[in-house]
């Protein structure tokens, strides 16, 4: 088999998968690979097939629309990133700086909405709450004042600073008050997943119309999610 698929029906070169594999074989990982010839090996040999597809197609769209491909070593995505884009596509974008270039065309000028950043906040944002820094006989902490024993807290806020009171067998000093800021902006973090979340919609569209696995590669989907596509 010398072909490891189609892009707009031109093979794609099985050699590209031979040597990403021998590399994974050589690599600091390569312990944690399936054994040669099982059926896990097989999977990871179609998922990995995948990757370079995706690779190839970006690669093809960067030529196309003369986008600038900065090369460079691998990105690294963080845990949710990576969750949000899907295993092969994450690979793809940060092993290959086509992709990373074709992300940032088709992601340019997307933003969440305001109804999203309005739900957002709705659902995270919480009041500024005050915090007490108390000096304890056997230390110092910090506390919600909320969460202290509700006779301590009242002779406390009746006390000078640095003042030691004593409520039934509680003894403490409020040195100093402070509130705890406001959440951050949202904004970014959300646009950051409408990006992903698009990237994903035009990959899937994209792989769908121009790539074909050969036979004998067919599509199982990512390694923790299987499933039964041929085509992408």
């Amino acid at each position: 088999m010398t072909t490891l698929g189609l892009l707009d029906g031109r093979p794609v070169p099985r050699t590209r998968l031979d040597a990403r594999l021998a590399a994974l074989r050589n690599g600091p990982r390569a312990t944690a690979l399936p054994q040669p010839g099982s059926s896990e090996d097989r999977q990871l040999a179609r998922w990995v097939a995948q990757v370079l597809l995706t690779e190839a197609l970006c690669e093809a769209v960067a030529a196309d629309r003369n986008l600038p491909v900065v090369p460079g070593g691998p990105a690294h995505l963080d845990h949710q990133a990576a969750v949000e884009l899907g295993s092969i596509t994450a690979a793809a974008y940060e092993g290959s700086a086509a992709v990373r270039a074709v992300y940032e065309m088709v992601t340019a000028d997307t933003d969440p909405s305001p109804t999203d950043i309005a739900h957002y906040r709705a659902m995270t944002t919480r009041p500024p709450a005050e915090r007490w820094h108390l000096a304890l006989p056997d230390g110092e902490l910090e506390a919600d004042p909320d969460t202290l024993p509700l006779a301590l807290a009242e002779a406390l806020r009746t006390a000078s600073e640095g003042e030691w009171v004593t409520a039934g067998p509680w003894k403490a000093a409020l040195l100093a008050t402070c509130t705890t800021p406001e959440d951050d902006d949202p904004t970014p973090a959300l646009r950051d997943a409408a990006r992903r979340a698009a990237f994903v919609r035009w990959i899937d569209h994209e792989r769908a119309q121009r790539l074909t696995l050969v036979e004998g590669l067919e599509h199982p989907g990512d390694p923790a999610q299987p499933d039964n596509h041929h085509r992408h």
